[in-house]
């Protein structure tokens, strides 16, 4: 099982370097196409996508996170901070694994 990431180039990349492959997206063509080069590959078992790209693509974003059990999608904040109204990466592992850190 392979993770795959889709964001802006900075996260692209960042994660890239930990052995990550992704691609860029910078509109909802771009995000589209992403997501549907990820599903038609099997061996990608975890999607992770930065909150604002996968608000480009929210459609099909939800549809897979609420109809598919693979692969799973992880949206995650991108380097300017969480979207409006979403929690930071910080509160959400803190949150999942109920200690602070």
């Amino acid at each position: 099982m392979r993770y795959f990431v889709i964001g802006d180039e900075d996260t692209v990349l960042g994660l890239g370097m930990a052995g990550v492959a992704g691609a860029v997206a910078v509109s909802a063509d771009d995000a589209q196409r992403a997501l549907s080069a990820a599903f038609a590959d099997t061996t990608i078992g975890i999607i992770i996508i930065t909150e604002r790209i996968a608000d480009l693509a929210r459609a099909t974003v939800d549809k897979y996170i609420f109809t598919r059990q693979f692969p799973l999608i992880v949206e995650i904040p991108d380097r300017r901070g969480p979207a409006a109204g979403r929690k930071s990466l910080r509160e959400t592992i803190n949150a999942a694994i109920g200690v602070k850190l």
